[in-house]
């Protein structure tokens, strides 16, 4: 986890700076990054054109689990130390890159936004967005999800040994019944455990599934895990959140920035190297970069080819 308050956390090198800045201002994207130098981070100085650099370095991950997916944003126009706000809905003034589409609400319908490429993501951080939170389904069919997120969110009096050997829990449990599944630091608090299934099941369907399971869980060991959003209640125990599986409800992107102190950033990881980590924002922008550069094959392996079937509730 980055240090906090020491002046190598607090200050970015001019040269550095520089360098980002003159990259995002001249890729060849088409995106106009203006006020590139801009702090966006102030714990840690990290600007404007180096969160836009730092995306287009991590791009080949980052994509294939973002582009063509209705996706909600964290957008900080004043930084991360200002106010925030999360936005789903399009608008011309994002970008060319970034597209709409029309998905029904409760009542009628309206424009959603999604990304194809990088230029989609470059224009979304011009417009000040730092996280990316897409839907569980893509958008050549939006009402049948290819992934569920079990997102484990620890009270916090909750050791991380602890957060690791539930996420290895539920993998066991999931494997138990014929579910493979996929770990990521979530960059706050906890971790999330993902599952790719083959689409089929509608939103209802998988969301009863989600919420039995989580039930199953919390029964079977009732000191470590709720099942119910109570936060009072999950002091000494860890909230599996299968709300997220729900339509219209996200969840926080492989490689995605959180708009948090430290610059962390969501990262997938092979089980094998869950244990290694000593919490869910083991990694920031650039331990986050250069993991990015030098990654020999991809933790989540088999993911995308994983043609599990839902099982019935």
């Amino acid at each position: 986890m980055p240090a906090k308050g020491t002046s190598a956390t607090k200050t970015t090198s001019k040269t550095a700076r520089k360098a980002a800045v003159t990259t995002a201002s001249t890729r060849g994207t088409g995106t106009r990054l203006t006020s590139a130098d801009r702090v966006v981070y102030p714990d840690s100085g990290i600007t404007k054109g180096e969160i836009a650099a730092y995306y287009e370095g991590v791009a080949s991950w980052l994509l294939p689990e973002l582009v063509k997916r209705p996706l909600s944003l964290l957008r900080c126009p004043e930084g991360t130390d200002g106010t925030c706000f999360f936005q789903k809905h399009h608008a011309q003034s994002l970008g060319k890159g970034v597209h709409a589409i029309e998905l029904r609400e409760v009542e009628g319908s309206d424009q959603y936004l999604y990304v194809r490429d990088i230029r989609g993501v470059l224009d979304l951080v011009q417009m000040n967005t730092i996280e990316f939170h897409p839907w569980g389904v893509r958008i050549d069919d939006t009402e049948h999800p290819d992934r569920i997120v079990f997102d484990l969110d620890p009270g916090d009096d909750v050791a991380w040994s602890e957060v690791k050997a539930a996420a290895k829990d539920v993998r066991d449990r999931l494997a138990s019944i014929g579910l493979g599944s996929w770990v990521r630091l979530s960059g706050g608090k906890g971790v999330h455990v993902v599952v790719p299934i083959r689409r089929g099941p509608g939103w209802d369907e998988v969301k009863d599934f989600c919420g039995a399971f989580a039930d199953v869980m919390a029964e079977h060991a009732p000191h470590r895990y709720i099942a119910k959003a109570n936060k009072q209640a999950r002091t000494g125990r860890i909230f599996i959140d299968w709300l997220r599986n729900a339509r219209g409800a996200t969840s926080v992107t492989n490689w995605s920035l959180r708009a948090r102190v430290g610059a962390p950033v969501v990262m997938p990881l092979s089980w094998a190297e869950l244990g290694r980590t000593r919490g869910a924002a083991d990694y920031d922008l650039r331990k986050a970069l250069r993991r990015a550069r030098t990654l020999a094959s991809d933790p989540w392996e088999g993911f995308h080819k994983a043609g599990q079937r839902l099982p019935r509730t």
